[in-house]
């Protein structure tokens, strides 16, 4: 490798960088909500715009804490035998989801209905 790579790479990654800012400083703020489901029954619709705050919703095993706000959520406490869902940590895509198989709880993300995801031809 001589001199030019080196400047060849060094322009690539500074434009590569500038544009990863510029796509974070135009990124909009999308209209998040959880929704929090018990035996396929939505019990708990949260805003995930505001600031973090605390929820409790009843699960097969007992009491469960939901922590959400920010544009994230996780099950902070709950009574299972191996507490699976609180080490799911924090979610914060419309893709991902916690589902806590000994309470029955399925929490997911759920967008702005008006936003395009695929077009298909």
């Amino acid at each position: 490798m001589n001199k030019n790579d080196f400047k060849l790479i060094l322009i690539v990654l500074i434009v590569a960088t500038i544009f990863l800012i510029i796509f974070k400083l135009t990124e909009t703020k999308k209209d998040l909500k959880a929704l929090v489901y018990y035996e396929n029954k939505v019990v708990l619709t949260i805003d995930l715009n505001k600031e973090e705050q605390e929820y409790n919703v009843q699960g097969y095993n007992g009491n469960i804490k939901i922590l959400a706000g920010n544009g994230r959520v996780k099950v902070d406490e709950e009574k299972s035998p191996l507490h699976l869902c609180s080490k799911q940590g924090y979610i914060s895509k419309s893709y991902e989801s916690i589902i806590c198989l000994p309470n029955k709880i399925v929490i997911k993300i759920e967008q702005d209905k008006n936003e395009i995801d695929t077009v298909v031809r």
